[in-house]
């Protein structure tokens, strides 16, 4: 390949940690790149929780008109923060492998309470701007009042640090990925099994023209098959609920030796309500995340 693949990314810490990955394993096939950095709507937007900011995309849409434009050859997302449905002309050519699925409760040590649910004392402060998160925390831990949490990682641990907030949730793979020294507080890594992360959580997609056959090929050469495996299921359920950040979903994906998919799921009408919770099992994926949807839908007919 004899251009220069200019990669779209946005300006975080974990964002250019994700498009540097993708410009080593471009390197190592001989294919040189420069990074070009793109403000979204989610990082100019930091006064409001997700679920208040209209449309879908937050992280996405600037990026994704960029490379529409061809002003860009591939942008790289965190793949929980892209819309199921790509806009005409783009498709995802390729995922990385997948680091820690799970999210991570870090608590300030004096929050700490050995005897209560989530080890939090009582009226603890927990930060996040995530509806499933939210959702989920207050069932399993109703002691506790949740208050908005917005910025890139490190930001969002400052706030702890600083007093704002008894505890935070983090994805594990982005304080993973940042090698974030977390050893001043408590941390508990939530079992993504019950405190289910966003689909997609712990990958990093790469998204390109449909047309710009080079590039897709290039990407298909860095793509993981084992992740995508578990992510179509994860992704689908995510687009037949017609979802995206705003709405309060979880779906966790593991597949066997032997081929079978486990799928655990955690859906809530709203971060305020009880969220229904499922586990299906399947030889196939075949019709499992229409299965689930189908579930879900009864489930929440019948409450």
């Amino acid at each position: 390949m004899r251009r220069l693949v200019i990669i779209g990314t946005r300006g975080s810490k974990l964002a250019l940690w994700q498009a540097y990955d993708l410009q080593a394993k471009l390197k190592a096939n001989k294919i040189a790149s420069e990074l070009k950095i793109i403000k979204t709507k989610g990082d100019k937007i930091q006064d409001l929780s997700f679920d208040k900011i209209e449309g879908k995309g937050f992280f996405t849409k600037e990026i994704e008109d960029e490379l529409i434009a061809k002003k860009i050859d591939v942008a790289v997302h965190s793949l929980k923060d892209l819309p199921t449905q790509s806009p005409q002309g783009l498709v995802i050519a390729g995922l990385s492998e997948r680091q820690d699925p799970a999210d991570l409760l870090i608590i300030d040590k004096a929050a700490v309470d050995m005897a209560n649910d989530l080890r939090l004392k009582q009226g603890a402060i927990v930060g996040t701007s995530s509806v499933r998160r939210q959702s989920i925390a207050k069932d399993l831990a109703s002691h506790i009042t949740i208050k908005e949490l917005r910025g890139n990682v490190p930001t969002r641990i400052e706030k702890l640090k600083s007093g704002s907030y008894d505890a935070i949730i983090l994805a594990s793979a982005g304080v993973n990925r940042l090698e974030i020294d977390l050893s001043d507080f408590r941390v508990i890594r939530l079992n993504p099994k019950e405190f289910i992360p966003a689909p997609g959580q712990g990958v990093i997609g790469y998204q390109v023209r449909e047309d710009d056959i080079e590039m897709r090929k290039i990407l298909s050469e860095i793509h993981n098959k084992s992740t995508a495996q578990m992510t179509n299921v994860e992704r689908k359920v995510l687009n037949l609920m017609d979802g995206g950040c705003h709405i309060p979903l979880g779906v966790y994906t593991e597949v066997d030796e032997q081929g079978f998919y486990h799928v655990w799921v955690s859906y809530a009408q709203s971060k305020d309500t009880k969220p229904v919770r499922i586990n299906i099992s399947q030889s196939t994926s075949h019709g499992l995340a229409e299965n689930i949807v189908d579930q879900l839908t009864k489930f929440i007919e019948n409450q």
